[in-house]
């Protein structure tokens, strides 16, 4: 196998492959690790860096065991990163405001179960700041700009994890969903997003944004590699009161769109947004012949009320759990956050309890009438983003640019469902665009597959354009 350290793919089985044959080592691919970030064009994926000495002797621990037991840990010597609201014990924790920066003596749980499973962490990404933003630019260590074309957002608040992986720095990497940071860069830099189930894996160790909605996501090559990812960190924390264990009975009853013809729910066209991006429409539109090629049958739903749920976002009470998590910092220190960033968070002050139980009571009437749509459909298949945005548009336009990619998000977590986010064919100026695969809680493996099966399709048809 022709395989360059410089320029190889990163994806796990091609790694696997190469040190079960004793082509590479971990030890090896670290210091191919660090050149490829110090030839790295964009230059503000990271905001803090392990010192190659600490990973090396990590690496080097790992050969030693393998040598001794000859038995490789799941992610043995599989280089990754986490964004910088994930601590690492023994290494800083800013959430992209320095003045914020601390220093935890343990690393999150999700970390752990990583670096136990052989995984080799290589450092901490640029967010936007306090995981607030869809668009990862609001940021004092720099704008996160996308590989493709740097005058563009690479998309938030996960961007540099999603570069990261794009770049093929790193094999996957670590963010965190609350409103789509770990689906909209994944739309952005052509990878694959996971937003697992709320609480199927642990937010012990990471810092709030609302964290009665947190999830952490994985960003991978292939859904496969975010399965195996999915597969090691997942699973019950008793130190994390949001944590939940995969019901039983879905072992034996899992999402049936395996086998049969399944049905995927598309909104109806006029509620389809795509902000006057007219490639982003035509690829949506391919992707649902993919879809149906794929053994689908397509039913157009009504959309309203998950946009009504994903206005509650923003616009409701759930703003106050911002506030709650950095309430002393932003009291104390409020020239501290970025201006956008500081509007958005401040705002969460104005709710009173009467308007968080009346949104509440507002949100179980969504989730009631949204129920009876998974009787009828299987999936909901829709636009990661609507449209893309040069960062120059953003820096004029913060808010509503930034509300408007989280159109076809804000409302996954706050109706308890899971996600996957695939690359979606280019446009014509170069750009990646992507879709999302959406259905209800802990049905996250089920739907991985089929994502899988949707990527690989998707890329066999693109190949076979390219080679016409």
């Amino acid at each position: 196998m022709s395989w360059s350290i410089t320029e190889g793919s990163l994806a796990l089985p091609t790694l696997q492959r190469l040190y079960q044959t004793g082509q590479l080592r971990p030890t090896e691919l670290v210091e191919a690790i660090y050149e490829r970030i110090a030839a790295c064009p964009v230059k503000t994926i990271w905001i803090h860096l392990l010192p190659r000495d600490e990973v090396l002797a990590q690496a080097a621990h790992l050969e030693q065991r393998w040598a001794a037991a000859n038995d490789a840990s799941p992610l043995y010597g599989i280089p990754y990163a986490v964004k910088d609201n994930i601590d690492v014990a023994g290494h800083p924790t800013t959430a992209a405001c320095p003045a914020f920066s601390y220093t935890p003596a343990q690393s999150a749980t999700v970390v752990k179960r990583l670096n136990e499973a052989g995984a080799l962490l290589i450092g901490k990404t640029n967010l936007d700041q306090f995981a607030t933003g869809l668009v990862g630019t609001r940021s004092p260590y720099g704008a996160c700009a996308n590989p493709f074309d740097t005058r563009y957002i690479a998309g938030g608040s996960s961007a540099g994890s999603a570069v990261a992986v794009a770049a093929e720095l790193v094999s996957f990497a670590l963010g965190t969903d609350t409103a789509g940071s770990g689906r909209v860069p994944a739309g952005f830099n052509n990878i694959v997003g996971l937003k697992p189930s709320k609480g199927l894996v642990s937010t012990a160790g990471v810092l709030p944004a609302c964290r009665s909605l947190d999830c952490v996501s994985i960003f991978a090559l292939t859904c496969d590699d975010a399965q195996t990812v999915l597969d090691v960190c997942q699973g019950p924390d008793p130190t994390d009161p949001f944590s939940r264990a995969k019901p039983a009975h879905l072992a034996s009853q899992p999402l049936n769109i395996e086998g049969r013809p399944f049905r995927f729910g598309v909104p109806v066209p006029e509620q389809l947004q795509f902000f006057g991006n007219g490639d982003y429409a035509r690829l949506f539109h391919e992707a649902v012949q993919h879809m149906t090629d794929l053994g689908g049958e397509k039913i157009e739903i009504d959309y309203k009320p998950f946009v009504e749920t994903a206005n509650l976002l923003y616009g409701g009470p759930w703003v106050a759990e911002r506030y709650s998590a950095i309430k002393a910092f932003i009291t104390a220190r409020p020239e501290e956050l970025f201006p956008a960033t500081r509007t958005i968070i401040e705002s969460g002050r104005n709710f009173t309890a009467v308007d968080a139980y009346e949104s509440y009571y507002q949100l179980r009437a969504y989730q009631q009438q949204v129920a009876p749509l998974w009787r009828d459909i299987d999936l909901l298949l829709v636009p990661t983003a609507g449209t893309i945005y040069t960062i120059e548009a953003v820096n004029a336009e913060p808010l509503v640019l930034n509300t408007n990619l989280g159109y076809y998000t804000n409302f996954v977590n706050l109706l308890d469902l899971c996600a996957w986010a695939v690359p979606n064919g280019f446009q014509s100026n170069g750009l990646p665009m992507g879709v999302t695969l959406i259905a209800p809680a802990f049905q996250d493996d089920a739907l991985g597959r089929l994502a899988g099966a949707f990527h690989r399709h998707r890329q066999h048809g693109l190949e076979a354009i390219g080679s016409a």
